[in-house]
């Protein structure tokens, strides 16, 4: 079967760099008259999974606003997930899941076991009990042809001091922050793998200073990166190149105000809209 990072790659080539986020936020709910419930999130997601389908190739499906119902929640994400991966759409699951041992074991369970309810493409993990604690979950996702993205370099400002805080690490040879030394060692789970791309990604906002966080090209090369922040947040399609240089094509831009807000109606060629904003990178 074919690796999760060689299947992202054949999907950004096709359907370029375009992932729209599935976030039933009450207000979203209310102003498509659709109840706030799980009844409500389940046609939202089912809606938003058929105007994707053919138009981009990436999902990612906000597991918050789903769990908020709880039970019927969860069951409302499992089905709008089957309905995206069975439309080949590829299914991020944004859970931001992070723990040790067992926990971290059953979490990978239920994301990436093929045949789960929940089963995803690839979820995203927080590595904030350190990053060798995730090893075993994204070695898990590796072997089963699934993905991981990892929170290196967020949008928020209450993250940034700890992500570009400077740790010293004997394996490295200078000083460098958080989010650089997560990135180096996420990145090195890629190494070996057969295709263009790996299958352990990383979360890098649009809208942060890369070089700030000590991010280069170089931490980031071969690295699938998630990244939030393009469309409502501020960034926007054709600032892809300046913000991501050489490792554009390794980047999933992920939107969902900027699509969601215009409604059911309109929603189909929103997306078609905000697709062909995104500058083209070969994917040769």
């Amino acid at each position: 079967m074919t690796s999760f990072g060689t299947r992202l790659w054949a999907t950004l080539g096709e359907y370029g760099p375009l992932c729209v986020g599935i976030d039933p936020h009450a207000s979203l709910l209310e102003s498509w008259g659709l109840g706030v419930s799980a009844d409500g999130a389940r046609e939202f997601g089912l809606r938003v999974v058929e105007a994707c389908a053919g138009r981009v190739g990436i999902v990612k499906p906000q597991v918050a606003f789903f769990e908020r119902y709880g039970s019927a929640g969860f069951a409302a994400l499992e089905e709008v997930m089957a309905a995206a991966r069975s439309a080949n759409l590829i299914v991020i699951a944004d859970a931001k899941r992070g723990d040790i041992g067992t926990t971290m074991d059953g979490y990978a369970a239920a994301w990436l076991e093929p045949g789960s309810p929940l089963e995803a493409d690839a979820v995203t993990l927080s590595p904030y009990l350190g990053p060798d604690s995730l090893y075993p979950t994204i070695s898990a996702a590796i072997r089963r042809n699934k993905g991981a993205f990892v929170l290196a370099a967020t949008s928020n400002p209450e993250g940034r001091p700890v992500q570009t805080a400077i740790t010293r690490d004997d394996s490295a040879s200078d000083d460098e922050s958080v989010a650089s030394r997560i990135a180096r060692e996420i990145g090195g789970l890629n190494v070996g793998l057969p295709g263009a791309l790996g299958s352990a990604g990383l979360v890098v906002g649009a809208t942060v200073d890369r070089a700030a966080f000590g991010l280069s090209d170089v931490v980031l090369a071969g690295t699938p990166v998630l990244a939030p922040g393009f469309g409502a947040q501020g960034a926007e399609p054709a600032d892809l190149p300046r913000l991501f240089g050489y490792v554009a094509a390794n980047v999933i831009a992920s939107e969902s105000r900027s699509i969601l807000a215009v409604g059911p109606s309109r929603l189909e060629s929103r997306i078609e809209q905000r697709a062909a904003l995104y500058p083209r990178v070969s994917h040769d």
